[in-house]
């Protein structure tokens, strides 16, 4: 199971990354200048932290996937982990509209890459607080 959560902390490394393009991939220049002030800085700093987070995250399992699962304090901190990956995994369902991805063969495969994602993510976390 070490193997497991090196793994995706290698992927949550990488995902924190890609957000490095967020910008640019979503034209958020001439997109967020329709907003106001405080919006458009609500999702650049959010989108920032979430990498952040990501990026701590991706960390946190290289560098410590003994102690995340032989440790109480390990494992406590696998549970908040898994919730909020789980949480991510239902937004992927029920937050964002299907009408963004359906019939878009790009992006219905890209859905499918996170949802896959989120499930193996979330299911690793629960299954090694299982065992």
């Amino acid at each position: 199971m070490e193997l497991q959560l090196k793994l995706i902390g290698a992927l949550l490394l990488m995902l924190s990354l890609i957000h490095i393009i967020f910008p640019r991939y979503f034209a958020w220049k001439a997109e967020l200048i329709k907003l106001s002030l405080i919006n458009r800085q609500i999702v650049q700093v959010h989108t920032f932290f979430i990498a952040l987070m990501l990026f701590l995250m991706g960390l946190l399992c290289i560098s410590s996937a003994h102690e995340l699962i032989n440790t109480l304090l390990g494992k406590r901190v696998l549970w908040g982990m898994g919730i909020f990956w789980l949480c991510r995994l239902l937004i992927q369902f029920f937050g964002y509209s299907p009408v963004l991805w359906k019939g878009k063969r790009f992006e219905t495969m890209i859905h499918i890459v996170f949802s896959a994602l989120w499930i193996y993510i979330t299911g690793t976390f629960f299954y090694i607080l299982a065992t």
